[in-house]
Parts: C-alpha cells; sequence; structure tokens
C-alpha cells in the first residue's frame, strides 16, 4: 500500500512537472511572435491602424474556438487532446509571417488566436486535475511558467531580430522546435478520459452562471493588467515627462513583477487561501492605482505599476481553478472565463486610449483604480476555487486516481 502511495506521488510529481512545461511552450509562441510583429507590418505593408485592426483576429479566433475544446478532450482523452491542440498551436506561429498582404494576415491571425485559445483551455483544465490530486495550489505558478516561457520567446525573438533573420524562417524553425518540445512533454501529463457513460459536453454553449460571475472577477484583473502593460510607458511620458528609457523601463518591471507574483504566488494562495489572497491583491493594486494616478514623480508612478501588476498577477489563475471546480464540465466552465478575459484584453487597451482622448490618461487609470477596487469585492465569487484539504500525508495526496484515467 506504502509503495502504491509512492508511485502515485511519484506519478502526480511528473504531471506537474509535465503541465508546466506544457504552459511554459504556449508563452513561448506568443513571445516569439510577439517580438516580429514590426517585421510582420513592413512585410504585409499595413498601416498602424490597420495592423491594430488585424490584432483584433486572435481574440475573436480565441472566443469563437475556445468552446469546442471541452468536446474535444471528451472524444480523445486528456493527453491526446492537449498533444494536438498545442501542436496546432505552435505550428501556428508560421502563419503570420508568411502572409503576404492584411486580408491573408487577419485568416493567419484568426486560426493563431483559434488555436491558441483551445490549447490554452485544454492545458488549464489539466492544470486544474493536478491541483485537485496535489491538494495544493499550482495554478499560479503554472501561469508564472507561462510568463516565463513569454519571456524567454521575447529574448529570443529580440535576437533573431537583432540579428535580421527573417521572421518567415525565424517562425518556422520556432515553431518545428516548439511543435517538437510540447510533443515530448505532453507524455508526462495526467492521461483522463471520459467515462463510457458520461454525456459529451455540447461543442457550442453559453457558458454556466458561475463561470460567467467568476469571469466578471477575471475581467477587472485581466483590464488592470492589459491597460498598464500597454499604457505604463505612454502614462510615464506624457503625464511625468519621463525619459523614453525610463518609461520603458516601467513595462519591463511590470512584466516581471507579474510574473514573479504568480510563480511564488502558490505559496500564498496555501497559506492564506484564495479568497483572502486575492482581497489583499484587491488592495494592493488599488493603492497601485491611487498611486499612479497621484503621482508627483515618475518614481511613484512606476511603483504604482510594480503594485498594480502584484496585485492581479494571481487572479487570473485562481479564476481558472475556481472555474475548473464549479460544474460538471471544468472546460467549458474554463472556456467561459477564458473568453471573457480574453475580452477584456482585447477592449482594455482600446478603452484606456478612447477615454484619454476625451479627458486624460489620469481619469483613464482611475477607471482602472475602481475595477481594482472591484476585486474586494468579487474576491469571494472564488471560493469555488479552494478545495478542501483532505488530510496530511502522502498517501492522502496519491489517492486520487479514477478508474476512468488510462494506464500512465
Amino acid at each position: 500500500m506504502a509503495s502504491e502511495a509512492d508511485d502515485g506521488v511519484r506519478q502526480l510529481r511528473r504531471a506537474r512537472i509535465a503541465i508546466a512545461a506544457v504552459f511554459c511552450v504556449h508563452g513561448t509562441v506568443t513571445g516569439n511572435f510577439a517580438t516580429r510583429l514590426p517585421w510582420i507590418q513592413d512585410h504585409t505593408g499595413v498601416s498602424t491602424g490597420l495592423l491594430g485592426l488585424a490584432l483584433a483576429f486572435p481574440a475573436i479566433g480565441s472566443s469563437l474556438m475556445m468552446p469546442l475544446s471541452g468536446a474535444i478532450t471528451h472524444r480523445f482523452g486528456a493527453r491526446r487532446a492537449l498533444r494536438g491542440l498545442l501542436a496546432l498551436w505552435t505550428l501556428a506561429l508560421a502563419l503570420p509571417a508568411l502572409a503576404p498582404n492584411l486580408y491573408t494576415l487577419c485568416a493567419a491571425l484568426f486560426v493563431f488566436g483559434a488555436t491558441s485559445g483551445m490549447s490554452d483551455v485544454a492545458m488549464n483544465a489539466l492544470g486544474v486535475e493536478t491541483e485537485n490530486r496535489l491538494s495544493r495550489s499550482i495554478m499560479s505558478g503554472l501561469h508564472g511558467m507561462w510568463s516565463a516561457g513569454a519571456l524567454l520567446g521575447s529574448a529570443g525573438g529580440a535576437l533573431a531580430a537583432h540579428l535580421d533573420v527573417d521572421a518567415r524562417v525565424h517562425h518556422l524553425v520556432a515553431a518545428a522546435v516548439l511543435t517538437a518540445l510540447g510533443a515530448l512533454v505532453c507524455g508526462g501529463v495526467l492521461d483522463l478520459r471520459s467515462a463510457p457513460d458520461e454525456t459529451p459536453p455540447p461543442r457550442f454553449a453559453r457558458p454556466p452562471r458561475s463561470a460567467l460571475v467568476i469571469g466578471l472577477v477575471a475581467f477587472c484583473a485581466v483590464f488592470a493588467e492589459g491597460a498598464s502593460l500597454d499604457w505604463s510607458a505612454v502614462y510615464l511620458r506624457d503625464t511625468m515627462d519621463a525619459s523614453a528609457g525610463l518609461a520603458a523601463a516601467s513595462t519591463t518591471a511590470f512584466t516581471l513583477t507579474m510574473a514573479v507574483a504568480r510563480i511564488a504566488g502558490d505559496k500564498v494562495v496555501d497559506r492564506f487561501g484564495a479568497v483572502r489572497t486575492v482581497r489583499c491583491g484587491g488592495v494592493l493594486a488599488t493603492v497601485g492605482g491611487l498611486a499612479v494616478v497621484l503621482a508627483p514623480e515618475p518614481a511613484v508612478a512606476m511603483g504604482g505599476f510594480a503594485l498594480i501588476g502584484l496585485g492581479v498577477a494571481v487572479v487570473v489563475p485562481l479564476a481558472f481553478a475556481a472555474a475548473g471546480r464549479s460544474g460538471p464540465h471544468p472546460s467549458q466552465a474554463i472556456a467561459g472565463v477564458a473568453t471573457i478575459t480574453y475580452t477584456s484584453g482585447l477592449i482594455a487597451p482600446s478603452t484606456i486610449g478612447g477615454i484619454a482622448d476625451l479627458t486624460s490618461l489620469v481619469v483613464s487609470f482611475g477607471l482602472v483604480t475602481l475595477l481594482a477596487l472591484g476585486l474586494v469585492a468579487g474576491a469571494e465569487v472564488l471560493r469555488t476555487g479552494v478545495r478542501a484539504r483532505t488530510g496530511g500525508g502522502r498517501a492522502a495526496k496519491a489517492a486520487p486516481v479514477r478508474s476512468t484515467d488510462a494506464a500512465q
């Protein structure tokens, strides 16, 4: 019996490492793509405005296709579904750089977003199940690994751009390497299969109400994240008269704060629980928003942006975890929350810019501050994501192995 428990613990540890590697691979694709956008713009000959229009298509593709992930997982099993969807995502990295004009670029970005969203849902659903079996929080760390992957991809893309490597070559090579890595690491994730008599989830369905409520909390966090990421440098330059270098450093500091907070966030969640963690994070983000709005000098504003990043970092991972435990179809609920977060990330930058055009960036970040305060008020809905601990000991952690799991 003890040997069985030891095997279960080792199996879960391998599964945790594998799903963390999946998140890292997924993020690396995003980092590689983002750094070569200037090359893609020059290659297609589109204006900045038209490029902005084209960049709406990944979110459109994600929102439309994410609900399919649950049906695919039900049919093929979690491991095969994730391996296939992740491969589609890594291979899709090659498409935008191959597009010769605006129309083909929009089509490529739609596929890029669709494959991203479906693989995103599949890996988050597996992450939630792995967390359940370990009986401790890992979702924040998994999203931290995604951020680390994005930073790695950005570094590789920056090097390729510096060496003036054709983005078509760069992305084809990166797609091939990441596809191979993705297939390799997917071999270690939990291989969950639906029971023979289990009703398959609908291919397209309205997200459950529980997911919508949880998604509203995630919406506040992602809006604050997207606004700060895209506008912090502009805010320091235009509002605080900061130098270009200092303004850029603010964005880098914000990104690093998010990554570090997510990697360290699991210990905080295990110690204080999801609700208290998000409430405290909401307070930090609100204080950070006030510091940005009231800042007398650039250093204070930079500190405010860092606090916003620290405060919102773990909200989305915890929202996915809560959604995955809120009903009988985790993938469907996670897809609902993911759709809301993608929508928030899509509209945040343009909303901030629109308000700034009518008033000022200071007023825009007043809205960000109010949404950060919403995290304090809405944290309670994430209580679903706090799994009751079943007692200490290694056997307790190794116990949950269902008959629907395939042989490892």
